[in-house]
């Protein structure tokens, strides 16, 4: 018997080893071992192969980048003006929609976002460009703020200035306290959940292919003897062959004379890790600020519907993402241009998820008697003179 478990599990040498040593790896499972924290591992794991990660993710970047913005000079909107015309199409290859997309996916993988802009003959913006942060190195001058950006590619090395009126590149970053020049990725939060969510899919997937069901144990028990090299093999192969995998569930097992098999079935216990799987997802939603309500992850109930939750994600995700982003680069190119106090504002009429509070405000102010017709209007967000106003 004890010749058959060192074949089964691979041992064919007589060398010594602790008599504990087989007590301690049953008695514990060890250390957990956990994926690596560096952002493009990390953006692997949890964007690439992980469904909740992903999701959560697009569901921010593509809301963000589907939102209207307008340019303001003071209190007055611009319906035409070069800032105006740059966001709604950056550069030749992409649409405002697509490229901002990409700026909000590297801020909530890598927790960094690099714009690079492209100037004309005056010294005007002229287009603008997404770089991959893991691309990036960040060369800090003597006062501790960054000199320059390298940008590193297969064709080799550019050098991106960060002097001047208008830096080369816009670095949009997360706040991470442990780092003075690169952000921390919000996946950084999550990287516990991300390895327990993949770990127990990769779970998932080893149960399937052994059938669908756990492990057992063939005892080779005829008269105390040993089996064979010969027979040993051959029943290995014939097991790898015709009874594995899951396509052959269910397939009747036929065994020969002295040969017994001893399932191992699922404990309670160890079916915990179907909960601790679906925790892991609600936790990896939480950390990028998606309700799991809308990931239909069960057993959250944080919401009353549907509706509040996908109101919460735009009121405490997506626009101040935007909102941020648009300080930003308003107060980056603003030296280009003549008109001060320039201001891209989202335009909140168009935000479906938002319609719900619309209609509230609406029936506040048709219901506010001592209101005139231009302080609703105020009220409400429009701007301009009303035609006819009594």
């Amino acid at each position: 018997m004890q010749m058959f478990l060192r074949r089964l599990f691979g041992r064919t040498d007589e060398a010594k080893s602790s008599r504990v040593g087989p007590l301690v790896a049953l008695a514990s499972g060890g250390r957990a071992g956990w994926s690596d924290r560096d952002p493009v591992a990390l953006t692997g794991a949890a964007f690439a192969r992980n469904a909740i990660g992903y999701r959560c993710v697009k569901m921010i970047s593509e809301g963000a980048a589907s939102v209207r913005t307008d340019l303001f000079s003071g209190s007055s909107e611009l319906d035409e003006h070069a800032l105006l015309r740059l966001v709604q199409r950056p550069n030749p290859r992409q649409a405002g929609a697509d490229f901002f997309e990409s700026v909000y996916a590297n801020l909530l993988c890598f927790g960094n976002a690099y714009i690079e802009l492209v100037q004309d003959d005056r010294g005007l913006p002229r287009e603008l460009y997404n770089l991959r942060p893991d691309r990036v190195r960040i060369e800090p001058g003597p006062d501790g703020w960054p000199e320059a950006y390298t940008y590193t590619a297969a064709q080799g090395a550019v050098r991106l200035s960060a002097d001047g009126p208008i830096p080369s590149v816009l670095h949009l970053r997360a706040y991470d306290p442990l780092n003075d020049l690169y952000g921390m990725s919000p996946l950084a939060a999550a990287h516990v959940a991300i390895d327990i969510h993949n770990a127990a899919s990769s779970w998932n997937k080893a149960l399937l292919d052994n059938s669908a069901r756990p492990s057992g144990a063939l005892v080779y028990a005829a008269g105390g003897s040993n089996m064979t090299d010969e027979q040993f093999d051959r029943l290995k192969d014939e097991l790898e062959m015709t009874f594995s995998g899951s396509h052959n569930a269910g397939r009747p097992i036929l065994l020969e004379g002295g040969l017994d098999w001893k399932p191992l079935a699922l404990t309670p216990k160890d079916m915990d890790f179907m909960e601790a799987k679906t925790s892991a997802a609600r936790e990896i939603a939480l950390a990028l600020g998606v309700p799991p309500l809308l990931l239909g992850l069960p057993g959250d109930n944080t919401f009353a519907n549907y509706a509040e939750a996908n109101r919460a994600l735009w009121r405490q995700s997506i626009l101040p993402l935007v909102n941020r982003t648009m300080q930003s680069l308003v107060a980056w190119l603003q030296p280009a241009f003549a008109e001060k106090g320039l201001r891209l504002a989202v335009d909140l009429e168009q935000v479906e998820a938002l319609s719900t509070e619309r209609d509230a405000l609406w029936k506040r102010l048709e219901a506010a008697s001592f209101l005139s017709v231009m302080e609703k209007r105020q009220q409400a967000g429009f701007r301009g003179d009303l035609v006819g106003e009594r």
